[in-house]
C-alpha cells in the first residue's frame, strides 16, 4: 500500500508540473500531492493506522483546494487582461500599475498580471 501511495503522489506531482494551461491544473496537482502526503502521515499516526486511506482522502481534499485556488488566480489574470484600465500609478520601486475601475483590484502595467497576490 505504501508503494501505491508513493506512486500516486509522484504521478500527481509530475502531471501537475507538466501543464501549460494555467494555475488551476498546476495547483490541483500540487495540492493533491501535498494532501496525499499529509493524509498518509495523519492516517498512519491516528485511528487504525491506515496510511492508504488517509492518502486518498488527503489527495482529494488537497487537489480540490488547489484547483479552487488556481481557478481564482486564473480569473484574476483574465480580469487584468480584459478589463478597462483606470488610472496608472507608480510604486516605490518605479514599477507602474493600474486600477480596474469600480473595484479595488490592481494589475501590473508591464504584463497585465494581478498585483498584490
Amino acid at each position: 500500500m505504501k508503494t501505491l501511495t508513493f506512486g500516486l503522489v509522484a504521478l500527481a506531482s509530475i502531471l501537475g508540473a507538466c501543464t501549460t494551461t494555467g494555475n488551476m491544473e498546476r495547483n490541483a496537482g500540487a495540492g493533491a500531492a501535498i494532501g496525499a502526503l499529509a493524509g498518509a502521515v495523519i492516517g498512519n499516526n491516528t485511528g487504525s493506522g491506515d496510511a492508504g486511506n488517509g492518502a486518498v482522502v488527503g489527495a482529494v481534499i488537497g487537489g480540490t483546494a488547489g484547483a479552487v485556488r488556481g481557478y481564482s488566480l486564473d480569473q484574476r489574470r483574465d480580469e487584468c487582461a480584459t478589463a478597462r484600465r483606470g488610472p496608472t500609478y507608480r510604486d516605490r520601486n518605479g514599477a507602474y500599475y493600474y486600477v480596474i475601475p469600480n473595484s479595488n483590484r490592481t494589475c501590473w502595467a508591464r504584463d497585465q498580471s494581478p498585483r498584490g497576490l
